[in-house]
């Protein structure tokens, strides 16, 4: 174990490993729900996509375990479901069918891109202070993120953002704000595990306001339905439509999964002696492995998750959490129900609380340095914004380069940040163009 994982050398435990693999789990577990809610308004059946949903994040997540030995799940991603569905087959009238073709090719085209490691060499061209800002701006992100799924943050309230009244008309918010308040007293005594324990409690708690719903004749157990297998459609492969739905599924789980990578890696320090994500090669290979099996069993695209950061806040610091995440993801199979007694509010405390966890790297980000600072802000202050790492990171890199070339310092943007600036800069300019 201690050879395969490095648990010892990377300075945690068994226990806290497994500690934060069920943490990831039950901060990411609304996917087993939403996933198979967004695809189904395709056409595509809820139980086919909740076992396809189920079984990529399993395989996704043991290919990151065994490759990269990270502390990051995966599964099929928000955002990337949402365009699947409303974009490319009610919007564009497509198939699901040809969707899925769509993101199976984007797998195979980032299987040869973390082969001949062009994805790696993208990462590692993104400057020192810009991944402190993108982990940064990953906390602010899922701390609103906690915010919206409580039901804490709300248009309701006459301003774009803003808190709700804490009562019993708003009883997720509540819940969720006495849950964190849990978890603060319990990080704060030291108490292990401190994050699962405080979902597990808030869930109970829960019970009482009308948040956590137990049905009548509660049964833990479930069958699991079959999955949809290699539902392809390629007569339409060639055309213009299937490029641009292809080059926009690309686009978006590559930054997303740079982002949330690059993220954990700071919060956990699995970083080299040069900045860079450890193995990120490997971690790179699962996702792309995870995105062609999801679409051979009939989901969307799979990317690394961004809640993992909660099991990190936990504990975790190896891939022995992410062999306990894939389990879980396993049993969620059959025990469905179980899982979806834990409503939103139990789970908000824990992203609200890993976005403090995260706030940390801001302190060494040279604000007195213009060329830094000011990229950093943007990206820090995009990504919640926007609710998107990518455009986070697009925005972010974009003013990088304006800054150091107009403060005379363009010998300090490496190549690639160059080509990545003037990609996205395109990639804005043909969205404007629509």
């Amino acid at each position: 174990m201690e050879k395969l994982f490095q648990i010892k050398e990377r300075g945690s435990t068994i226990q806290k490993e497994i500690v934060g693999g069920i943490t990831t789990f039950l901060a990411m577990a609304y996917i087993l729900a939403v996933n198979p809610g967004i695809l189904s308004g395709s056409g595509m059946e809820f139980n086919a996509v909740f076992t396809a949903t189920a079984i990529s994040a399993c395989i996704g997540t043991l290919v990151m375990a065994f490759m990269a030995n990270l502390p990051v799940a995966l599964a099929p991603g928000l955002g990337l479901n949402a365009f699947f569905t409303y974009s490319v087959v009610l919007g564009m009238g497509c198939t699901w069918q040809f969707a899925l073709t769509a993101v199976f090719a984007e797998g195979i085209i980032f299987i040869l891109l973390s082969l001949f490691g062009v994805r790696e060499a993208i990462i590692n061209s993104i400057p020192v202070t810009m991944k402190k800002a993108v982990s940064v701006g990953i906390g602010l992100f899922i701390t609103i993120i906690g915010l919206v799924n409580a039901g804490i943050c709300s248009p309701d309230t006459g301003t774009p953002i803003g808190f709700v009244n804490f009562s019993m008309n708003h009883a997720s918010a509540l819940v969720a704000i006495l849950g964190f308040i849990l978890t603060i007293v319990l990080y704060v005594l030291k108490i292990p595990g401190a994050i699962l324990i405080g979902i597990i409690v808030t869930t109970v708690i829960g019970i009482p306001f009308g948040v956590t719903a137990v049905p009548e004749n509660f049964k833990p157990f479930s069958t699991p339905a079959a999955p949809y297998l290699f539902k392809f459609e390629w007569a339409n492969a060639l055309t213009l439509k299937f490029f641009v739905v292809l080059v926009t599924f690309l686009f978006t789980d590559l930054f997303d999964t740079l982002g949330t990578l690059m993220g954990v890696a700071e919060q956990a320090n699995l970083k080299d002696e040069k900045g860079n994500i450890k193995n990120v090669k490997g971690a790179l290979m699962a996702d792309s492995i995870g995105t062609v099996a999801g679409a051979c069993l009939g989901t969307s695209t799979v990317t690394s998750f961004v809640e993992s950061t909660s099991g990190v806040a936990a504990g975790a610091k190896t891939g022995f959490a992410s062999v306990v995440t894939a389990v879980m993801f396993l049993a969620a199979l059959f025990l469905n129900p179980l899982f979806a007694l834990i409503p939103a509010a139990a789970t908000a405390p824990a992203l609200i609380f890993v976005g403090y966890l995260m706030m940390q790297s801001v302190k060494s980000i040279e604000f007195s340095d213009p060329t830094e600072g000011i990229p950093a802000f943007v990206t820090i202050m995009t990504m919640p914004f926007s609710y998107s790492i990518s455009k986070g990171i697009t925005w972010g890199l974009i003013a990088f380069v304006i800054c150091k070339v107009c403060g005379k310092k363009g010998k300090e943007i490496p190549v690639v940040t160059w080509i990545l600036a003037a990609i996205f800069l395109a990639n804005i300019i043909f969205e404007a163009c629509k």
